[in-house]
């Protein structure tokens, strides 16, 4: 099974992550990439969904076995360069050219969740699975671009709790502070997403304008940063 695939339903690109539980790595990344690559290339769609083929989790975030092993043998360059292949995604889905919309089907952690952030709308599923950003107790400090990217999807009350103190919320607790668009018990999650992807009929060079131009502040961030390489005090378990 690929590590990611598409099917074309309509006006939407439906994208499944076929790799466990998500977690970022460069191979991860990179497949992520080439696939929204071809959707753009390749489909008419005006819409984007994308969702997770595992019955628990959405994306857990990092690849911490596989990075750690990495910062624990000195290889700064290897780090840094995933940094920036990290940075790539975000921006990418932050800028895609069409209405993207993250059908969030088990647990969105750390990156994951950031990941989340960058779509232009969420649904979660009610009966199971956590938002959370566990980066203050994993000691690995958000980067200032991600800082903006979930303050344009979190409400400001409500993230300095999740950012500090790393709450888990539920998707109905999502829904009820407006982070998700709706939460529904997970058979109703996929036809209640379709049905509103299948309205965005954007033109996706105005759309792309228009998501520029809200953006524009969170790239203005990517932009000027440098993303650290992590050191061996900030991944653990």
């Amino acid at each position: 099974m690929p590590a990611m695939e598409y099917t074309l339903e309509g006006n939407v690109a439906v994208l499944t992550m076929n790799s466990g539980e998500n977690r970022f790595n460069q191979s991860f990344i990179r497949d992520f990439r080439a696939a929204l690559d071809a959707i753009e290339r390749d489909t008419p769609a005006s819409a984007l969904v994308v969702r997770s083929a595992h019955d628990k989790i959405f994306c857990n975030g990092i690849d911490l076995d596989w990075l750690g092993p990495i910062v624990e043998a000195g290889d700064a360059e290897a780090v840094r360069s995933f940094c920036h292949a990290l940075n790539a995604l975000l921006r990418r889905i932050l800028l895609y050219p069409m209405p993207t919309v993250a059908a969030i089907t088990g647990h969105a952690f750390a990156g994951g969740a950031i990941m989340c952030c960058c779509f232009d709308f969420r649904f979660m599923r009610s009966d199971r699975g956590f938002f959370c950003f566990p980066e203050v107790d994993l000691g690995i400090p958000f980067w200032p671009g991600m800082v903006a990217m979930v303050k344009k999807a979190i409400p400001a009350y409500k993230l300095d709790e999740l950012y500090y103190l790393g709450t888990r919320l539920t998707g109905v607790q999502c829904e009820e502070h407006r982070i998700v668009t709706k939460a529904c018990p997970m058979e109703e999650l996929m036809p209640t997403v379709m049905a509103f992807a299948s309205s965005l009929n954007k033109n996706r060079a105005f759309y792309l304008a228009q998501k520029e131009r809200m953006n524009a502040p969170i790239i203005r961030i990517m932009d000027e940063e440098d993303p650290p390489v992590l050191d061996r005090a900030r991944i653990r378990a």
